[in-house]
């Protein structure tokens, strides 16, 4: 049989073969190392756009491993479980955090509870965070927020940037 140019053409289950294993390949990267989603509503104003900035999470920070404060987390919400959000990580297991928006009537503080993280939007009068549901269990967390972007124009350099942790000190040079 003489050998055709085309790699595909030579035998049928090539193609079954290597499509199954792009698949599987699709199935590792999607579930178990990135994902994505659009972010959509004003809770996390200015971070991200109400109109739905794309959103890539890294999979290697879910149930809460390496995740400090700063970061954006995608978690399932714990009164809509068929929910997901996207929110800022303001305590960790140990810290005090204020359970209130600041100036609120009441001032009161809390320790973060073991197995736990307080997040809230960085929008805080339209979020709804642990200030309603209270801490939430390091469980729950699905991935952290890495990039941001949307797919506009020809220039694929550009559309994509890194989640600013909104809770660093800029220094000014």
């Amino acid at each position: 049989m003489a050998r055709v140019g085309n790699y595909f053409l030579g035998h049928p289950w090539r193609i079954l073969v290597h499509s199954f294993q792009t698949c599987a390949l699709a199935h590792y990267v999607f579930n178990h190392q990135y994902s994505f989603g659009w972010g959509f509503g004003p809770s996390m104003l200015p971070t991200f756009l109400v109109d739905g900035d794309i959103i890539i999470f890294d999979k290697h920070h879910r149930r809460g491993r390496d995740v400090r404060v700063g970061d954006c987390v995608s978690y399932h919400i714990p009164v809509s479980p068929d929910e997901d959000g996207v929110k800022r990580v303001i305590g960790m297991p140990g810290d005090y955090v204020l359970m209130n928006s600041p100036g609120a009537t009441s001032d009161r503080m809390i320790q973060v509870p073991k197995g736990h993280c307080y997040i809230v939007g960085d929008n805080m009068p339209w979020s709804r965070d642990s200030r309603d549901y209270g801490p939430l269990p390091l469980a729950l967390i699905k991935g952290k927020a890495i990039a941001k972007g949307q797919l506009v124009g020809w220039k694929p350099w550009r559309w994509f940037e890194p989640v600013p942790n909104g809770l660093a000190i800029e220094e000014s040079s």
